[in-house]
């Protein structure tokens, strides 16, 4: 751990990395002025930089003047190049693995090398920055207090659907990843399986120059990619915004809760109010709370 960046230190000095460890770098989503100072640190005094795609990286580490020669760590040889790397740790060098943008081992390679490294006994040190589903919930301005990452759905639409299913109920909106040539068919399959009426915000080449940040409701999704045939191109994230209220359980009439809230919220606080609300429907009392909330300010 770098001592020097700690509160009341003054300006830290640079960090450097420490031999037999492993660094988990984030890296730009697209501008590479979104780079932290420590991770620069990290790829300038590391002996070897794990690299999803080292032409990628070698415009990262070249921008920045960084000599460290990148080696490619990906989905195919990533069990090989564990190997290669917890030896490289034995002979007290240091490692950085990276991805082609964000996070590493977030819906990236990287897990089973951290496992490895792990196992081997040395030890493994984020050095956090740019993620893009964190990104992207960040700017999307949902209704939701709390999200379920779903990462890149399966590729197979069946299983696609499958997993839909299994989460369309739950009161959290759902972040997914996807790839520009399976978007309209994700954002199809999102319609079905979770309702038209919810809301979705479709987060587009984040922090690059054609960023596209907008919200609909999920029957205009499809519409929306067919207006303009730009806005199937380049990196997704997904967001689709938590069920209302009474579809969080199946059976509830949405009447029934908006009238029950609505009774007690003319008696008792907002937070009250939807912790008796939830102890009678069943229903989340964070989303209840939400509605609740609604509710006092529409009665002034």
């Amino acid at each position: 751990m770098d001592e020097s960046a700690e509160a009341g230190g003054g300006v830290p000095e640079r960090f450097r990395a420490t031999p037999g460890t492993l660094y988990v770098v984030a890296t730009p989503l697209g501008n590479l002025r979104d780079v932290t100072l420590r991770a620069l640190d990290v790829l300038g005094s590391v002996d070897a930089v794990a690299a999803e795609d080292t032409r990628v990286t070698g415009v990262l580490l070249r921008h920045y003047g960084i000599a460290t020669r990148p080696l490619s760590l990906h989905a195919h040889n990533e069990a090989a190049r564990a190997e290669r790397i917890v030896a490289m740790l034995r002979t007290d060098r240091s490692v950085a693995l990276v991805s082609d943008a964000g996070t590493p081992a977030v819906s990236d390679p990287g897990a089973r090398l951290v496992r490895s490294v792990r196992d081997a006994g040395f030890p493994v040190v984020p050095i956090p920055g740019a993620n893009a589903a964190i990104a992207a919930v960040s700017a999307a301005g949902l209704a939701a207090e709390r999200f379920l990452f779903l990462g890149f759905l399966p590729g197979a639409a069946k299983a696609r659907r499958d997993l839909l299913a299994s989460v369309a109920r739950l009161p959290v909106a759902l972040v997914v990843y996807e790839a520009p040539h399976r978007v309209r068919a994700a954002v199809a399959d999102l319609g079905r399986a979770l309702g038209l009426e919810r809301s979705l915000v479709v987060a587009r080449e984040i922090t690059k120059k054609f960023e596209t940040i907008t919200r609909m409701p999920l029957a205009d999704a499809s519409g929306w990619f067919v207006g303009d045939p730009n806005r199937e191109r380049g990196e997704f994230v997904l967001l689709v915004d938590a069920p209302p209220v009474a579809q969080a359980v199946p059976g509830t009439a949405a009447l029934d809760v908006r009238r029950l809230l609505a009774a007690l919220v003319d008696e008792l606080p907002p937070a009250r109010a939807a912790r008796v609300a939830a102890a009678a429907t069943g229903l989340a009392r964070d989303a209840l709370y939400a509605q609740a909330l609604s509710l006092k300010g529409e009665r002034g």
